[in-house]
């Protein structure tokens, strides 16, 4: 595994429950295709404003994983519109920064091919990858766009059976490591991620 700069990826997507399936498998898929999720769940500090928290994220990320896929009407008839804000903070980044800010790469997805055009018309010039709501969806399209910086990952379909293979043993490396599935932090759950990993390469 590595930790250098330029493999860091800002991770934009819904944190709450309905995601969560989502979330735990794109965070997998970024360590095992060699790079590093980031993202705001990663520290718990009441002196730093959550907006300076991202920015500060967004410049250490060479690379950012944006699922716009959520901004339907919630509870109180209102959209979400943290994803597509944290999104054109990215870009800006990408766009009005100098030296190795401008060469930041993002992959942004959503649940259906064009339906962004909906909601978010003026980012059409990039090139949106839909998911379809699925894990499997969601694992193809990460691995794929991060072979491009990383060539030489292993196919998709044997990523999704890895993924699979570590929801299995999860509860049991848990168990281990006396952790309770149900109360894993972001950071409980990378640090599992890494070990899981770290294990299987080395019996192999």
């Amino acid at each position: 595994m590595t930790s250098h700069q330029d493999r860091q990826v800002f991770v934009n997507c819904p944190f709450d429950d309905d995601y969560a399936e989502m979330f735990w498998a794109l965070v997998f898929t970024i360590y095992k295709c060699n790079f590093v999720p980031r993202c705001t769940l990663e520290v718990d500090d009441a002196g730093e404003n959550r907006f300076d928290k991202i920015v500060r994220i967004i410049r250490e990320c060479g690379y950012g994983v944006h699922d716009i896929s959520r901004t339907e009407l919630g509870a109180n008839g209102l959209p979400r519109f943290n994803m597509p804000l944290e999104l054109g903070l990215f870009l800006g980044a990408q766009r009005f920064s100098s030296g190795s800010n401008r060469q930041k790469r993002c992959l942004v997805l959503d649940r259906e091919p064009f339906r962004y055009q909906q909601f978010i018309s003026d980012i059409a010039g990039q090139d949106i990858k839909a998911h379809h709501s699925s894990v499997s969806g969601l694992v193809s399209q990460v691995r794929d766009w991060l072979s491009i910086y990383n060539p030489g990952l292993e196919s998709g379909s044997i990523m999704r059976q890895e993924y699979r293979d570590f929801q299995r043993d999860l509860p049991s490396l848990c168990d281990e490591l006396r952790l309770v599935v149900e109360e894993l932090t972001f950071v409980d759950y990378t640090r599992l991620v890494y070990v899981w990993l770290e294990s299987r390469e080395s019996s192999n």
